[in-house]
């Protein structure tokens, strides 16, 4: 039997440089002329094909109930094409001219990606039938003969080559070979596959496949630390054209086709393609509270309208924030069938230096010097963790590693940050590649005040050791709860393990500046802390300033509050509130507490769309020159939407949902945008309001038909220049009809 290891290339090839003997093959898109007739030699006359064994039809069982998607998971893709999961046995059926005769017949199956197909590079996959699959290679068996049918079952390789492949079905004959003609149908898209123990992202726990793969709405954490919000998010992986919107980003980054088996490279590149710095790629940041021509980040309920849009314009589509980024990388990863979960980080460093240390500087009266400070603490900043083992890393660094498709800092010249493993990042070994030291130095830099003296001495004031990382939590398996992930991350705060895991990071390179112990000393008799009363968006609310003291000395402090209206980021749009006073309190074991009053209109007119407070409190101790000095962020309560719906909630039949929606404000509400979606029971609908006044009630209501049984959720969003981050959500239990 003859075997080609390569098929020709069709006659048109592009201009080749000198290096290589064939261009790269990075797009899943673009294909190569197969013949159908490729002869050993001259063909005699009267050579009729027919008279051969051909295949005259290939049932690929791609019916969402048939055996292929039931068995790999991808039953609930909306494609008509085979969809299968590397590394497990599928079922075909090939019907022939005739009965197939083993002893003299011999064909083969031929599978291939790209344009430029080579055996050597997994991209031409020739696949011989024969007696035994074993598991985790190429192989094909005939599992049932009948008539002129035969049924193969056919595994493919557990590191093969995640993307769309093309079927030919090849037959020897004494003159050459025949081929099957190209037909669309026969198209074989193979992802990862977490059930697959020689899979790359194997994951053991049913449970957590169902959830990290298989579930296509999630949950954000948001707010901040002191009041944790949530909202659902629609990951959508398995609608109609997400699957080639996921395949394109990896033909946009340029990734070669050899290289797409592997989780680590993907989510290497995926991380750049995701934001659109350097490369075009899917999403535009925007972190400046205007968006002109384009969506708010807020407005977004989930990826899948982002994808489509830039699956058919090529254009960055805008605009996105953390968990934007998050959302949509989180989809791509579920999509390819890498386990993922979408993670926030409260009270995150953005540490410009990354040197384990942000740097506030006060000036003379205690105040924050916003020219100089360049740090920022984000509230909150999602990212996402894939799960994949780490054969490039020592063993024991696999399971979850971070990726991040913000942009915040480059690696290796691009905005990308990851794979960085979990694991090494907990126990401070950052050497290991990608981007440990900054993921480290999200969730555990010091905060540093400082102070600049008139001879140009810099005194520090305070170090904040616990503000950074204190709780980083993603969605619960199975529920919409939280869970708190914070020790997968760091040890116990102050425990001699974390003492250990900070000396592995520095020495490993993670800069860490020390502090003489004779430039701080700080005040340690008095205890300053506040509260800040949960408030309504619109309404009044106080912040309570408590002094404890610890000695019996009498002191006099001058207490200056600097209230701020900032982004969720950290960084300051404009200071709202100052307030100073001059407070004695004789130092007895009790507190003393006094309030500042804030009213809704001091805040309004600037507020940014997460409704964002930063406080800094900083009291200068007479007596002793010394400052204390705290900061806290704050987010008001926004309303919420109200969904409804009526009628039989049957698949296949049609149902009306309600949104409601009152305006609370002082205000009219203008150029609202209202979103509804839910994956399985509508595709996103869009409706604009002029005007919302004050009181007023707004009622939407939308006529869809649901097309999948089962526990959905319905999400909801509403946007305008004046209120943003306004949701609502309702699970809805779906019958089958």
């Amino acid at each position: 039997m003859s075997e080609t290891t390569s098929i020709n290339v069709e006659k048109k090839k592009p201009p080749l440089n000198g290096r290589r003997a064939l261009p790269s093959n990075n797009s899943n898109d673009e294909e190569n002329e197969v013949p159908e007739m490729e002869a050993f030699g001259l063909i005699p006359r009267g050579f009729n094909p027919k008279d051969y064994l051909h295949v005259v039809d290939i049932n690929m069982f791609k019916e969402p109930h048939e055996i292929n998607k039931q068995q790999h998971h991808t039953d609930k893709y909306y494609s008509p094409k085979l969809i299968v999961r590397r590394g497990q046995p599928f079922q075909i059926q090939i019907d022939f001219n005739r009965p197939y005769k083993p002893e003299t017949d011999q064909f083969w199956l031929e599978f291939l990606i790209g344009r430029y197909p080579q055996q050597n590079k997994g991209t031409y996959i020739p696949v011989l039938v024969g007696d035994v699959l074993k598991p985790g290679e190429w192989g094909a068996k005939i599992t049932h003969k009948e008539n002129n049918s035969i049924h193969l079952s056919i595994v493919s390789s557990a590191t093969c080559i995640v993307g769309k492949f093309r079927l030919y079905i090849a037959v020897w004959t004494p003159f050459g070979i025949l081929r099957t003609q190209r037909n669309s149908a026969t198209d074989t898209y193979i992802l990862f596959n977490p059930w697959c123990q020689q899979d790359a992202v194997y994951l053991d726990d049913e449970k957590e496949r169902e959830e990290y793969v298989l579930n296509d709405v999630g949950i954000v954490f948001h707010g901040n630390i002191n009041d944790i919000k949530l909202r659902s998010w629609s990951y959508g992986q398995f609608e109609e054209n997400i699957l080639d919107a996921c395949l394109f980003l990896m033909d946009k980054a340029e990734l070669e086709l050899s290289g797409r088996g592997n989780p680590i490279k993907i989510c290497r590149v995926a991380s750049a393609v995701i934001n659109s710095k350097d490369d075009s790629g899917v999403i535009a940041g925007s972190w400046d509270n205007t968006y002109t021509y384009g969506v708010a980040p807020s407005a977004w309920t989930g990826s899948v309208d982002i994808l489509l849009e830039y699956y058919s314009s090529k254009q960055p589509v805008r605009y996105g924030q953390c968990w934007v980024f998050a959302g949509v990388f989180n989809t791509f990863l579920r999509c390819l069938g890498i386990p993922a979960r979408l993670v926030t980080n409260y009270s995150s460093a953005h540490d410009n230096n990354a040197n384990l240390q942000l740097d506030f500087f006060l000036d003379d009266e205690g105040k924050v010097d916003t020219k100089i400070t360049k740090d920022s603490v984000w509230n909150y900043h999602c990212w996402n963790e894939a799960w994949m083992s780490r054969p490039d890393l020592p063993v024991g660094f696999g399971g979850w590693q971070v990726v991040d498709g913000t942009p915040q800092e480059t690696s290796d010249g691009m905005y990308r940050c990851g794979p960085a493993s979990v694991q090494a990042i907990k126990h401070g070994h950052v050497c290991f590649q990608f981007d440990a030291p900054f993921v480290y130095a999200e969730v555990n830099s010091d905060i540093v005040y400082s102070r600049r003296e008139k001879n140009g001495t810099q005194v520090i004031e305070k170090i904040d050791r616990t503000h950074i990382g204190q709780l980083i939590v993603t969605k619960e398996v199975g529920g919409d709860g939280m869970m708190e992930i914070t020790e997968e991350y760091k040890f116990q705060e102050g425990s001699e393990e974390e003492r250990l895991a900070l000396e592995t990071a520095v020495m490993y390179g993670v800069k860490k500046q020390t502090t003489q112990d004779t430039m701080y000393q700080p005040q340690t008799d008095v205890d300053m802390d506040f509260q800040v009363q949960k408030a309504v968006l619109g309404s009044d609310f106080k912040v309570t300033i408590t002094f404890r003291n610890k000695s019996r000395n009498y002191y006099t402090a001058t207490t200056y509050l600097s209230g701020n209206i900032v982004f969720y980021t950290g960084v300051t749009k404009n200071e709202f509130k100052k307030h100073s006073c001059l407070f004695s309190f004789l130092f007895l074991p009790s507190a003393s507490a006094f309030d500042v009053v804030i009213k809704s209109s001091e805040y309004l007119s600037d507020l940014l769309d997460q409704a964002s407070f930063h406080f800094f409190v900083t009291a200068l101790i007479k007596e002793t020159g010394k400052i204390l000095a705290i900061q806290k962020a704050t987010v008001l309560e926004i309303p919420t939407l109200r969904i409804k719906t009526q009628g039989e909630l049957v698949a296949g039949k049609e149902m009306s949902v309600t949104v409601e929606f009152t305006n609370p404000l002082k205000q009219t509400l203008e150029n609202v945008t209202l979103r509804l979606e839910g994956p399985g029971v509508l595709r996103t609908m869009k409706k604009e309001f002029s005007k919302i006044p004050t009181n007023s009630t707004l009622i939407w209501e939308v006529k869809c038909m649901p097309k999948r049984p089962g526990l959905r959720k319905l999400i909801a969003s509403l946007n305008c220049d004046a209120l943003r981050h306004v949701y609502g959500e309702l699970n809805v239990q779906i019958q089958k009809p």
